[in-house]
Formats: C-alpha cells, structure tokens, sequence
C-alpha cells in the first residue's frame, strides 16, 4: 500500500466531522435516523475510504471493497445501538456487543515515525479496528453518561456533552445550533412557541 505522510487536511471535504470523536462522527455517516428515507453517506467503498482518511484514520485510502464496506456498516449500527440504548435506558441488541469487540479485538492501525513525519498505514481492518477501539473507550468508560443525541429533529447525531453544566444541546453550534436559534427566532417574530428540541432522552 502507498505511503503517505499526515498533513493538515485541504481542499473540499466530502463528510461532516461535527463531534471530534472518530466513533461518534462515523455514527453520523447515516443522517436523519428517523426519517421515513434516511440519508446514507456510505453507499460505495470509495465513500468509505474517503471517510476514513478524512477523519484522520488512514493517510492514504485503504482500498475498501464491497465487504469491507458492509463490515463498517455492521460495526456503525452496532455503535448506535449500543450508544441509543445508553442514552435512554434501555436494551441493546446482544450482537452489538458482539460485532464492536470482534472489530475492537482486530489489529488496529499502528503509527510509525518516518524522516518526513507521522505515516499512518491502515488496511480496511485495521482502520475500522481504531474506530471500534474508541466506541469501546466511551460506552466502557466515564464518558458514557455524557452522550446525547442532538437537539435538532433532522439531526439525530450523537456527541459527547462536556459542556458546563451539561447544558449542550447541539452535536455543533455552527450548523445544527445556528439552524435551531434562527428558526426559534423566526418562531418568535410570528409569535408562534419555539420549536421543543427533539432527541433522545434518559428515562
């Protein structure tokens, strides 16, 4: 596989990376959850490999094929799951634990210093093994009490509330924040009640 060294990211960038967290933004790739269409941002290898070295995973794009693809799917649905059902207090489907540590327990990406800087050498596995490793640090961990699920309907991303007070309620201000404020803005001048967030909530 090609070497490339790690460089700051350039150019137009093809998916959303609202959380800074490898494992919750690749929660994302599947938009608007509860909607009757909702959106897939994964639905090709090449998707996938852009994903990944965009959210600084891999340097150079791994070269995922059609099962590795449904292996990242697998793995993203296994992580929602587990995270939806910290959230609210309910069940989670057995195999999802399953299909997180057999991901987890792979080979994960392993950096190495070279003359020029840090080179990041992933196969498929070995990147979907990093992300894995790091939903397993959250949902295992302290910081599982601080997830939440955006408050904007057409959301549904989930982040980690380290806010003051945990009084967060948008995965980002910029985008799902701005929208939530200048609609409840609008709300007000009609003189209609603002709208409630929607998201999911802990029993």
């Amino acid at each position: 596989m090609r070497k490339l060294f790690v460089t700051c990211q350039n150019g137009d960038m093809h998916h959303a990376f609202p959380c800074g967290n490898v494992a919750l933004d690749f929660v994302g790739t599947l938009k608007a959850r509860r909607n009757a269409e909702p959106r897939e941002t994964l639905n090709r290898p090449y998707d996938l490999d852009t994903w990944l070295v965009e959210a600084g995973v891999a340097a150079a794009e791994p070269g995922s094929d059609p099962s590795d693809l449904a292996a990242a799917l697998a793995l993203r649905e296994s992580i929602y799951d587990l995270v939806r059902a910290r959230i609210v207090g309910e069940d989670h489907d057995p195999d999802s634990i399953t299909v997180l540590n057999r991901m987890a327990a792979r080979p994960p990406v392993v950096p190495q210093l070279a003359p020029d800087g840090l080179v990041l050498e992933a196969t498929p596995s070995q990147a979907l093994s990093s992300v894995a490793r790091v939903a397993v640090e959250i949902l295992g961990g302290p910081e599982a009490e601080l997830l939440k699920e955006c408050g904007r309907p057409e959301c549904t991303q989930v982040y980690l509330d380290t806010s003051r007070g945990l009084r967060r309620e948008w995965c980002a201000m910029a985008t799902c924040g701005n929208k939530m404020k200048a609609l409840a803005h609008r709300a007000r001048q009609r003189g209609n009640p603002p709208l409630s967030p929607s998201r999911l909530t802990r029993r």
